[in-house]
Order: structure tokens, then C-alpha cells, then sequence
């Protein structure tokens, strides 16, 4: 069988990244019975190849097949002052079975050690073959995430939930007590990310935050969501307790009125999956989050993670 290279992505790699992502998931879940995510076509996925190479510290990289010079392969990593974090990996179906997965996450496996950084991601409970690529490497589960979507109302959900008064739309001014907050909850930090949040140049992305209850300025809670057609999601986020997190989720809904986003709920947090169940959310899909590494893992709070860009 004919051999591939590694290399770092490139930006005239754009459209065939794109493509290889449009590709390779659709395949996948066509063939396990489910209907395509991406049946926009590639015009969608370049949003994954844009936005890794927007936010700070996010790279990506290929697998180039020796003799045709195709992209079989590609991945992207997240270089984060806590840690570093594995996005989205994808292998070409007519290239399956070369070790192509494999190559691909030694070589972020590589980079993370040597940056001397543990090795983060959130990976689909239902993709067994991912789930034991990442196992056999040394990756180990800390966290199970209910994948929850629901039709949110064309004018919103009104209820008055305990902390509905506290939660406001963040500005720029607001990314240090963010990084602050999430650091105290989630013991990570991704200033960069939440820069890219918070500018919002491409007009994709919103945030709110929830105010302390005894000081405004001690955040209790902030959700990004993700507004771009081929990753409508709700999150990062990070919260305090339960009250922050229901009225934080209401508020990020509100701002998909008329859509069906999907959000991650820690199965541990049944006070807000009781919340979302009652608004009409359904599980679609069980995530894991999994660490290689040495680092401290507990959730002093709740987090609510996403898959693109990859935020555990």
C-alpha cells in the first residue's frame, strides 16, 4: 500500500479540507442509518477550516497521499495556556484502515508532550472505532455529555428563571473576568478563544454572562453560541451552579429563536437537563470528554463544552 505524509496545513488547502470534512462525516453517519450533518456540501465546512485558523493558537494539519498528492487526512489542534486541545478529525473513506487517524493524532500527541501539556477532546460516544483510537493512546474519560436539541420558539422562551435577572450580553470588556471564571470552574484557560467570541468579526458567534449575585463584577456564569448554519451549537460555556446555568441556556436560546441548535449538558447536572426537557429538548447523541495527561480535571461548577471550535 502506497504511504502519506504528515504535514501542516496550508491555506491553499481550503477548499479540499473543507470538502474532506463534508465528506468524511456525512459517510459516516449515512452509513450508521443517520441522516447527512452536512447536507449543505463543503460551501458549509470551510467554516471549520476558517475558524481554526482564526482564533489564536489553532492550527491544523494533513495527511498527503504519497502518490496522487490528495488530502486523505486532516486534523486540527488547539495550543491553549493550560493545555492543548484536539478539534476535529477527519479520514477520506477510500483510505480507511491505513493508519491514517493514527498518524494524525501522534503527531498532536507529539506537539502536546512537547509543549509539556496535557491533551484534551470531546469525542461522540455512538463512533466506537474513534472512541478506541483515542483509549489506546492513552486517553482516559472524565466527563459524559448529553447531546440535547430542541425547535426554539420563532418569539423565544419567556419564563422568569431565578438568575433571568442577572444575565446580560457580554462585551469585550468582560474577557478577563471570563478567563477568571473559567479557570475557577473548568481549571482551563482559552483567552483567545473567547477574544474571537466576544470580536465577533465574522458575525457567527454570541455570548452572554450571568452577574454575580453579591457582586456584578465576580461573574457566575458565560455561553457562547455558535449562529453559522453548519455548527449551530450553544457553548463553551461555564457556570457556577444550576440557576446560572438554566437562565444562561434560555438566553442563548432566545438568541436562536426559530432555529434547532444542539447544546452539551454534563449528565450530572439534572437540574438543568430537567430544565431543557421542559422547554421540549430531546437527546440526540451522548459525548465524551477525555484528557491525556496529567491535569486536573474536576468541574468546579458546570461546563458546557463544544466540538467546533473544540472547547473542553
Amino acid at each position: 500500500m502506497k504511504s502519506f505524509t504528515i504535514r501542516a496545513m496550508r491555506p491553499e488547502d481550503r477548499w479540499e479540507v473543507a470538502e474532506l470534512i463534508c465528506l468524511s462525516t456525512n459517510y459516516w453517519y449515512q452509513v450508521h442509518g443517520f441522516p447527512m450533518i452536512f447536507a449543505a456540501g463543503p460551501q458549509s465546512t470551510v467554516f471549520h477550516f476558517d475558524t481554526y485558523h482564526l482564533i489564536e493558537g489553532s492550527s491544523g494539519i494533513v495527511a498527503v497521499d504519497a502518490e496522487t498528492r490528495h488530502l486523505i487526512g486532516s486534523c486540527f489542534q488547539h495550543v491553549r495556556p493550560t493545555h492543548v486541545s484536539l478539534g476535529i478529525m477527519n479520514v477520506h473513506p477510500n483510505h480507511a484502515r491505513r493508519g491514517i487517524a493514527g498518524a494524525l493524532l501522534r503527531a498532536i500527541v507529539e506537539k502536546a508532550e512537547a509543549a509539556g501539556k496535557p491533551l484534551r477532546l470531546v469525542s461522540s460516544a455512538m463512533n466506537l472505532d474513534s472512541y478506541s483510537l483515542y483509549n489506546r493512546a492513552g486517553f482516559v474519560t472524565f466527563g459524559v455529555y448529553q447531546d440535547m436539541t430542541l425547535r426554539v420558539p420563532p418569539d423565544g422562551f419567556r419564563e422568569a428563571l431565578a438568575a433571568t435577572s442577572r444575565v446580560r450580553p457580554a462585551t469585550l470588556a468582560d474577557r478577563d473576568a471570563i478567563v477568571e471564571l473559567e479557570r475557577e470552574v473548568s481549571c482551563i484557560e482559552r483567552p483567545g478563544d473567547f477574544r474571537h467570541f466576544l470580536e465577533n468579526r465574522d458575525g457567527n458567534w454570541h455570548v452572554s454572562v450571568c452577574e454575580g449575585a453579591k457582586d456584578p463584577a465576580r461573574l457566575d456564569g458565560v455561553l457562547v453560541s455558535c449562529l453559522h448554519p453548519a455548527c449551530n451549537m450553544i457553548g463553551p460555556g461555564a457556570m457556577r451552579d444550576s440557576e446560572s446555568a438554566a437562565a444562561l441556556l434560555q438566553a442563548e436560546l432566545n438568541v436562536n429563536a426559530g432555529r434547532s441548535p444542539v447544546f452539551l449538558v454534563p449528565v450530572a447536572a439534572a437540574a438543568v437537563v430537567r430544565q431543557a426537557y421542559a422547554w421540549g429538548a430531546r437527546n440526540c447523541e451522548l459525548h465524551f470528554a477525555q484528557v491525556r495527561g496529567g491535569v486536573n480535571t474536576r468541574v468546579n461548577g458546570i461546563a458546557l463544552p463544544t466540538f467546533m471550535p473544540e472547547s473542553n
